[in-house]
């Protein structure tokens, strides 16, 4: 099948300063992909170039078929959602959903039509007649939404639409934004920094750092088999613990932490013989504490040094030989600075890296 996007061998330089490079990616027919990444990976950069807001220095972009590499913004059948509303502030949301269909001499039928249509899916028909000071942040963003959902094109891209909101709002209208790509099966393109929001709404993440995708996959294989350790300590809050070791493979492949020879027999290698220093990871949520821990491959006794509440579960921060530890218990779990507690995790759960270029082994 084509890809609905397709970027070909795609750089942007700023002077002397490259923000894209040499980029490959193709997006397929109703995919849902997010470009995930620190501020200054060239994630929005990517975005403003696929929308035609930006002039590539080499390389091309397709949509559906068509070379739009040099084509207008608005020739290139494509919806965008901004981090600000850029609402029409003097006319009512169904002037800012009908503004564009009336520069583009849409008939009046078919623009009461689509703007009927937008207000059913986004749930924001009772407030048609409203300006958009009388509304709420998350219907705000709805109108914006609904203003490229009018334009009915086959792309929608987004650009951190949710990151003006508290909290509450962003977890419901990311449940909106999931909802939508599900009954309109369209391809969207969907930036941000928030790695809750790509995990959630993501049918494959591209983490990017330095104008280059790290990975591309799907939210699980990024979460279990992170390709690098940047990637690793991207994904995650807290971050994956890390253990600077060497893995031998005379007796068959083990690190030794703290003291300790753990065994890699179940782990999955992407790279089987490879040997020398390394970094072993685990994440906290992976590391077991109690009866569970000590029923684990693996098991050490730790100190607790700190506790955080939060409710469900708390994070402990603690040191294994020299190095930080954080793991999750439940959070009915009395925890107090200095207890002793035994720990345990499954190695075959581990994520290692080598030293030189950090990939995954």
């Amino acid at each position: 099948m084509q890809p609905s996007v397709s970027i070909q061998n795609l750089k942007l330089d700023f002077g002397s300063v490259s923000v894209l490079r040499d980029l490959n990616l193709d997006i397929g027919q109703g995919e849902f992909l997010v470009l995930l990444g620190s501020s200054g990976c060239g994630k929005s950069t990517l975005l403003n170039c696929i929308a035609g807001l930006l002039e590539p220095t080499e390389g091309s972009i397709h949509i559906n078929g068509n070379n739009v590499t040099w084509s207008e913004p608005s020739d290139r059948g494509i919806g965008m959602v901004f981090q600000s509303y850029a609402l029409y502030p003097q006319m009512t949301v169904e002037g800012n959903l009908s503004f564009g269909l009336k520069n583009a001499r849409m008939p009046k039928d078919e623009i009461k039509t689509r703007v009927a249509r937008a207000a059913e899916v986004l749930q924001i028909e009772p407030l048609l007649k409203r300006k958009p000071a009388a509304l709420s942040g998350g219907q705000r963003q709805r109108v914006a939404i609904g203003r490229a959902l009018v334009r009915d094109v086959d792309v929608f891209l987004f650009d951190e639409p949710l990151s003006n909101l508290d909290a509450k709002l962003r977890a419901d209208l990311r449940v909106e934004i999931k909802r939508l790509h599900q009954t309109l099966e369209n391809t969207m393109i969907y930036v941000t920094h928030d790695q809750v929001e790509a995990m959630t709404l993501a049918d494959r993440i591209a983490i990017m750092k330095g104008g280059v995708v790290m990975q591309l996959d799907t939210p699980d294989v990024i979460y279990n088999k992170p390709a690098n350790k940047y990637v690793a300590d991207f994904i995650g809050s807290p971050s994956m613990n890390f253990f600077d070791t060497v893995l031998t493979t005379a007796d068959g492949p083990q690190v030794s932490i703290a003291g300790k020879d753990v065994s890699l027999a179940g782990y999955d290698f992407t790279r089987p013989g490879v040997s020398g220093d390394v970094w072993f990871g685990i994440r906290p949520e992976h590391i077991l504490t109690g009866e569970m821990a000590g029923a684990a491959p693996t098991q050490f006794e730790v100190r607790a040094e700190l506790a955080e509440p939060m409710g469900a579960e708390t994070l402990v921060w603690s040191s294994l030989d020299g190095t930080a530890l954080r793991f999750r218990v439940d959070g009915q779990m009395k925890i107090t600075p200095g207890d002793a507690l035994l720990i345990g995790f499954d190695p075959a759960r581990a994520s290692i890296f080598d030293k030189v270029e950090e990939l995954r082994i």
